[in-house]
């Protein structure tokens, strides 16, 4: 009987040996493009950050002092200040406009379909190509906002709206939002349909008003949900680079200067590789970090099993 057990074992492990091998062939093809396009990146980007990293020449060891240069560098921490204000200003926006929408195209409606379309549209345009065609229509002589709002009256004459920072940062959010918000439209419809209608018809039969069934009912069933927009929403305007870049050039008067465009212009402006390179190091810890608290505070109040 022992033997007839141990041989009946034999196959089984056998087969989940080979289940197991089958499963790593399976992702592997995952796995070398996140080795090959993240890992090896990231591992030599952070040896350069140890190095006097010079565009042409020899590099040089200087240990950590990359990273303590930064901390007097004021021109880092003012990038670091726009770009928190900048995350937390288009964030709200985003959502203040992607969350009705959202709302609004969840609803079986006549053209509902037409409407998703529309709303949508703008994601498929390129950011490069979504803010050059800004700087068009914001143009003071040719564009198209400047006599609009003149024809309106309510302006005397058409304003150069990328010459002052108000300004020129209202006319950055407007586009973002123009061009992003349809995406995070997407992300919180489809939180929005995984609710199950049968809890909203007996909230409504319950006497829960519109207001209260959004509070209590399809907020909290939309955490991960929104937790997915939010993560998106905040790592992608900490890595806004396009449309300062083209819009308006770190202007007026270098006060729309992102992290990123900051690490840009010591790596392939003043060509400080290893400098830039300590920047995106921190760059990438403060990601994570800002990902991980997200995550932590979406999950507050959550019911645990």
């Amino acid at each position: 009987m022992t033997g007839s057990g141990s041989e009946t074992l034999l196959p089984r492990r056998r087969r989940r040996r080979q289940s197991n091998w089958r499963g790593l062939a399976y992702i592997a093809p995952a796995m070398a493009l996140v080795i090959v396009f993240f890992i090896m990146p990231v591992l030599f980007t952070g040896w350069m950050s140890l190095h006097n990293w010079p565009l042409m020449g020899a590099s040089r060891w200087i240990g950590f002092n990359n990273y303590y240069r930064m901390v007097n560098d004021t021109r880092f921490v003012t990038a670091l200040n726009f770009t928190a204000y900048y995350t937390v200003i288009v964030t709200i926006a985003i959502f203040a406009v992607a969350f009705p929408l959202a709302i609004f195209v969840e609803k079986e409606r006549q053209f509902v379909s037409a409407y998703r379309t529309v709303i949508f549209l703008p994601v498929v345009v390129g950011l490069a190509t979504a803010s050059l065609l800004w700087v068009w229509l914001a143009n003071v002589d040719s564009g198209f906002i400047g006599p609009a709002l003149k024809a309106l009256g309510l302006v005397e004459k058409s304003p150069n709206l990328l010459a002052t920072f108000d300004t020129a940062f209202l006319t950055v959010v407007v586009m973002v939002v123009w061009k992003i918000a349809g995406f995070t439209m997407i992300i919180l419809l489809t939180g929005l349909q995984a609710i199950p209608s049968e809890l909203t018809e007996a909230a409504r039969i319950d006497g829960a008003g519109r207001w209260q069934r959004f509070r209590h009912l399809t907020l909290p069933l939309m955490r991960k949900t929104i937790a997915l927009a939010l993560i998106v929403s905040v790592t992608g305007s900490i890595l806004a680079f396009d449309q300062f870049y083209i819009m308006t050039s770190g202007g007026p008067q270098n006060k729309m200067i992102s992290v990123v465009y900051y690490i840009f212009n010591q790596s392939f402006v003043s060509f400080n590789l290893g400098y830039g390179a300590a920047l995106s190091i921190v760059l990438l810890a403060i990601l994570v970090a800002i990902s991980i608290v997200q995550l932590w505070l979406l999950r507050v109040g959550e019911e645990r099993p």
